[in-house]
């Protein structure tokens, strides 16, 4: 094992990432056949070291991405060296990777998915799930050191292979779930019947949604693209955030005069969908429509979101459908985490969702799950064709901003983190008279410009992971998002190590 590895830059907050092959210059492969072999050995000692249990069983998937088979093929070689029994599922999603966990029909311990979700090409990485949920950032950390002992001896004898199509099995949970879901009255069998729904995968995992969930529900499905395994990616990124992703589908619906488009990212784990008019659905609107369903169903509920959603949508959870908003911190796993203390508590949540299209719903194990969004979205598009209503019209008085623009300073120094705070703490005592700090945030600072001029909001806070400070601009006047932008940018350009040429752009 070569000892120069350095584990721990292969954390990536709750998963494991790196550099799996070449592809960008300047990029150094970290993420080998060896590494990978390695962390199987590891995550089996930690497995072993939490559940107390010498025989252990481990379900392995993958998404499409060129080094997916030979990555999977060593991490199921550390596995059984070290005595574990594996399934490989081979190309699955990573909602799917952790279903495995509850299934009673199967005694698996642990799912593991081998993806990077959205990013290049030649990155991969490992995702790793037990009935429990997935792993918390600490896990990652523990299982990285464990890797990084090397001599990571047998729990028990040498474990097996067996192939297992759990994909399929995954498909057929979620028909079960929409033809239950639907009203008396819908088709229990066929409720997608006369209904042209386009699917686009981008060449990741996702394509299954297709045949094996909309086609058993009586959905057409031609003019479904990219819906093959391909992990050039040769269309566009398998990301909803994407514009060119987002862009193709709507153009896709409008071409085939499809009812609805529904795009999934590489995994599976995040979704968006589009309507019959060729109109996206997605970040806010997506979050307000899921919530409309969910605040149906369990009035005055508390709905979770990150810290960068609008105005709009607080008043929409809030005044319109008679919930409660609580807009919390960036990243996944902490809405979810903050979901599920919520209801620890006495306060009743059935729904934590990011707007990059992470969406965990209570009813699903907490499990952020692209495409059990999508069926939950099906059952009440199934429910409203009895009124010949359509999903769009549960979101037509939500309030959209005139302008929205993300701007990413970069930050050029090596302790970039403690620098970034201090600025966004010294920005709270900087604020421009017309400006009020917004109460109850909880991630970096979030302002309310209220000149005439502006009439939006601003939130200045720090990468969960990188070098960067985001700040997200709204405006409901035209011009405000530029005018707000330029008198942060007099705030921000006195600080040495900020590169403020994004506000330029």
């Amino acid at each position: 094992m070569n000892t120069s590895v350095n584990w721990k830059k292969l954390q990536n907050g709750s998963d494991i990432r790196g550099v799996a092959m070449e592809g960008i210059q300047g990029e150094t492969v970290n993420l080998t056949n060896e590494v990978v072999k390695q962390l199987g050995k590891a995550f089996a000692h930690w497995l072993n070291r939490k559940l107390n249990k010498a025989k252990i069983t481990v379900a392995v998937g993958m998404d499409s991405r060129l080094t997916g088979p030979s990555l999977k093929k060593a991490f199921m070689l550390g596995l059984t060296d070290v005595g574990v029994d594996v399934y490989d599922c081979g190309i699955a999603s990573t909602p799917a990777m952790f279903m495995t966990t509850v299934d009673h029909d199967y005694s698996i311990d642990a799912g593991v998915m081998l993806t990077a979700s959205h990013l290049p090409f030649n990155r991969n990485g490992l995702k790793f799930f037990t009935e429990e949920g997935g792993a918390d950032k600490s896990d990652i950390t523990e299982i990285l050191d464990l890797a990084a002992q090397h001599s990571l001896e047998s729990i028990q004898g040498r474990g097996t292979v067996r192939e297992l199509d759990y994909i399929f099995i995954y498909s057929n949970s979620l028909v079960r779930a929409i033809r239950s879901g639907v009203k008396d009255g819908v088709d229990k069998k066929h409720p997608l019947k006369d209904l042209r729904i386009i699917v686009d995968a981008g060449n990741g995992a996702g394509g299954f949604f297709a045949e094996k969930v909309l086609t058993e529900l009586g959905a057409e499905i031609s003019g479904s693209q990219f819906l093959e395994p391909d992990g050039n990616f040769p269309n566009h990124v398998p990301n909803p955030e994407d514009k060119e992703a987002m862009e193709s589908i709507c153009e896709a619906v409008k071409r085939e005069k499809a009812d609805l488009g529904i795009i999934f990212d590489t995994d599976v784990d995040r979704s968006a969908i589009v309507d019959k008019q060729g109109n996206p659905i997605n970040r806010n609107e997506l979050i307000a429509l899921i919530s409309a369903v969910i605040l149906d169903e369990h009035p005055g509920s508390t709905v979770v979101t990150d810290s960068i959603t609008s105005d709009g949508l607080t008043w929409f959870i809030n005044d319109h459908l008679n919930g409660k908003h609580k807009r919390f911190k960036r990243g996944y796993k902490n809405v979810i985490n903050e979901s599920l203390r919520l209801n620890a508590v006495g306060e009743e949540s059935w729904l934590a969702i990011e707007t990059s299209g992470h969406a965990a719903l209570k009813e699903n194990y907490f499990l952020d799950d692209g495409a059990y969004l999508v069926a939950k979205l099906l059952i009440k598009l199934a429910d409203l064709r009895l009124e010949n209503k359509d999903l769009s019209q549960l979101i037509k008085v939500l309030p959209t901003p005139v302008e929205s623009k993300e701007f990413r300073v970069k930050i050029n120094t090596e302790d970039f983190a403690s620098y970034g705070q201090s600025v966004i703490q010294e920005l709270e005592n900087n604020l421009f008279k017309d400006w009020e700090k917004v109460p109850e945030n909880y991630e970096g600072i979030r302002v309310q410009c209220k000149s005439v001029t502006e009439h939006g909001w601003f939130l200045v806070r720090l990468s969960l992971h990188d070098p960067v400070i985001p700040i997200n601009i709204e405006s409901n006047v035209g011009g405000g998002v530029d005018e707000i932008a330029s008198r942060l940018k007099k705030i921000l350009g006195s600080y040495t190590y900020l590169d403020i040429t994004p506000f330029d752009d």
